[in-house]
Parts: C-alpha cells; structure tokens; sequence
C-alpha cells in the first residue's frame, strides 16, 4: 500500500478543532456544549453583503483577476487610506482567506528550510502553514505572567541565524489578546533593518481594540521599511462573515507581489461570491462597527471578571482581538479540555475548549492554559465559565496551584 508523504505524517492538527468528534458526541448524548474553542461570532453578517450575494445580477459566475477584481481592490484600497493606511489598489492582493495569505507570504519571502521568528503562544495554524511552505518556526517565549507583552528584543537577537529571514507577529494578537504598543512595534523596526528581515503582521482583528487605545499597522512604522513590511487581511471578523473564506496580502514591496502573483495565478482567482459580499461589506455603516466593538469589549469585561472569581485561575485582560489565554490549576490542558466533552456536564450543559499547548511550538508549554473565544453573548459566556468552575472542583487531574 503506498505511503502518503512525511509531511503529510507530520502536519500538526488543529488544537481548536481535533476535539470537534467528543463535541459531537456530547451533543447526541443532549448535553448542550458552549463553544468557547473557535472564533466564530455570533455577531450578524451586515445585511448588505448578505443582500448583494442573494441579488447577484451575473449570468455566469466567471473567473476573476487572479489578484482579485480590481473594483474590490479600489474599494479595499480606499478602506485602508480610512484607517490611515496608505496603499494602492496594485499593492494588494485578494487571497482564499487571510490563510493563503500567510502561505503565500512564507513561501516567497523564504526558501525551505528558513527560519521565521514568531512570539509563542501564536495562532495555531501557523505551524501548518509553515511546514506546507518547508519553512522552520523558531519561537520566541512570551509569558502570562506579564499578560503576553512582546518578548525583550534581545531575545529575538539571540535566536537570529544566517537561515533568519522574517518575524511574524499578529497584532492584536490571537490566542492572547495582546496589543502591541507604538514602542515595541518600533522595537520590530529596528531589529528587521538591521539584520534585512520581513517583517508579516497579521492585523485581521485591528477593529478591536479596547479601553480607548488604538491600533498602529505595521505599514505605517517610520522609518524606511517600506520594502520589509507585510501585512496580512482578512474580512472573516471584521465582518463576521469567516465562512465567506477572503483575505488580503498587502505590501508596497513590488517584488513580493509580482512572486505572490504567480502563486495566485496558479490557483486561477479568489472566489467570485466572496468578493461580491466583501465589496459590499466595505460600504457598512459605521454605527455597525461601534455597536460590535461595544458588545465584544462587554463581553470581555464579563468573561474576565467571571473567570478570575475561581480560585487558581488567573485570565489576563486582553486589549485586543476577542480571545485570551486563560490558566487553569489543571495537570493538562488536552487532557482537561477532552475531559469536560466525554465525562463532565453542568445543569445539562460543558464547554468546548482549546487546549494551550497546541498554541505553543515548544514542548511542555501551554500545559496549565486555555484559549477561550468570546464570541456569545454574557449570558452564555456565563454559563460557560460556571461549568469551567464546577468542572475543576470535580476534574481529577486538578492541580494545587
């Protein structure tokens, strides 16, 4: 029987998803399962990209510009100058998701074998993207103990080879929450001028941001950057249409476009209905995005304070995104999280959760921590964080801490 490929052995499965068979068990079993896992909003798509999908004019459903249809890309373009951004329609690149986005970015910034610096813990399917792309992640150690904050850049200096060509961060950042301020954006800067580095900043969630601070993209760093900077898109959360599966690679780098070009070309374009919901998201009232901002900075505030009212378990409050890394007094965070879906239920209810370790490339991390989501609303949040507390009283593996 022929063998599939080492590569195909060693893909890494998704942290948030392989729990999804004991979620579906309990579900047939009727115990209701509270989906804290995945961000998945629950916030409605605005109602124009859903009108504009159901009111196609087209008679056939053609290919599109392997770039993307420049009409989106104007508008996308015009978006970006909104928010501060400067860049051209041509400095754009429409892309299957802001996943293919980072692909692409790995595979014609780096040759396999390379080396990509990344603050851990980070998004998961980085790993995967990686290893499809042959490219080494080389994680640098963030800590809860200081809510995440950027790792001193010595540490990034240290762990720079001749094999070294990009840092990728996300900012605000998934799983934890984090915002990067001005300075330690600066900080970035420098490190990736002087050593000729890619600097990849995924800014898919830089709608929200909290407490009244701002975010600052990576394309708009002083300093002459221009050609190192890459920033990474997708309307998946600002819109909260992730199903819609569009993203964006984006740079005034020339060179990167015309070689991501050729990688688009060669899976022919970006869907047609998803361009046609994105263009007409761009037009969303801005009242649309105060009222979503809103509810996800009540929805933190609610998950945050639940969750440090149980004793040895600490959230950080994240400025940002609408994830946080959460640790638990637990002896494993696989072991925990698989437990709660096959043998634990509260008032006819559990939670589905993600593991920390998947979140980490470096072995024994992540142990004692979950990524929890708030994407339902307080009440649900509540009753989630009510079966977490009930659960660690009963779990077996419960530690001291």
């Amino acid at each position: 029987m022929p063998k599939i490929s080492r590569r195909g052995v060693l893909l890494p499965p998704s942290p948030i998803r392989k729990l999804v068979p004991y979620a579906e068990a309990a579900k047939r079993r009727g115990t209701e399962v509270l989906h804290l896992n995945i961000g998945q909003p629950d916030i409605e798509t605005p109602v124009g990209a859903v009108e504009a999908v159901k009111n196609i004019k087209d008679k056939i459903f053609e290919y599109q510009h392997s770039a993307g249809n420049e009409l989106y890309r104007r508008k996308l373009a015009d978006y970006y100058d909104r928010m501060g951004i400067e860049v051209g329609h041509e400095d754009i690149l429409v892309t299957t998701g802001g996943s293919e986005a980072i692909f692409m970015a790995m595979c014609v910034c780096m040759n396999p074998g390379d080396e990509v610096l990344v603050p851990e813990p980070f998004y998961a399917n980085y790993n995967g993207f990686a290893m499809e792309a042959g490219v080494n992640i080389k994680p640098i150690f963030s800590t809860i103990d200081n809510d995440f904050a950027l790792p001193p850049i010595s540490e990034f200096e240290r762990h720079i080879t001749p094999y070294t060509k990009a840092i990728f961060i996300c900012n605000p950042n998934n799983p934890t929450g984090y915002l990067y301020s001005r300075g330690e954006l600066n900080q970035l800067r420098d490190i990736v001028l002087k050593y000729d580095l890619y600097l990849i900043c995924d800014e898919v969630y830089r709608e929200f941001c909290y407490d009244g601070r701002e975010h600052l993209s990576v394309m708009n760093l002083d300093g002459a950057v221009t050609r190192n900077v890459i920033m990474i898109d997708s309307v998946s959360k600002r819109y909260s249409m992730c199903g819609v599966r569009l993203g964006a690679l984006v740079t005034r780098n020339r060179d990167v476009i015309d070689a991501a070009l050729k990688m688009g070309q060669a899976r022919l374009c970006p869907p047609l209905l998803a361009q046609v919901a994105a263009m007409a998201a761009i037009d969303t009232p801005e009242e649309y995005f105060r009222e979503v901002h809103d509810e996800y900075q009540r929805r933190r505030d609610c998950v945050v304070e639940a969750l440090n009212r149980i004793e040895g378990v600490y959230c950080p409050t994240p400025r940002g995104a609408f994830y946080s890394m959460v640790r638990l007094p637990i002896d494993s965070s696989d072991r925990f999280a698989q437990w709660m879906l096959e043998e634990f239920s509260y008032n006819g209810r559990t939670v589905m959760l993600a593991p920390g370790t998947g979140f980490y490339a470096s072995r024994g991390l992540g142990h004692n921590e979950v990524r929890v989501a708030y994407v339902l609303n307080c009440e649900k949040l509540l009753a989630a964080v009510e079966c977490i507390r009930e659960g660690l009283k009963v779990y077996p593996g419960r530690t001291t801490r």
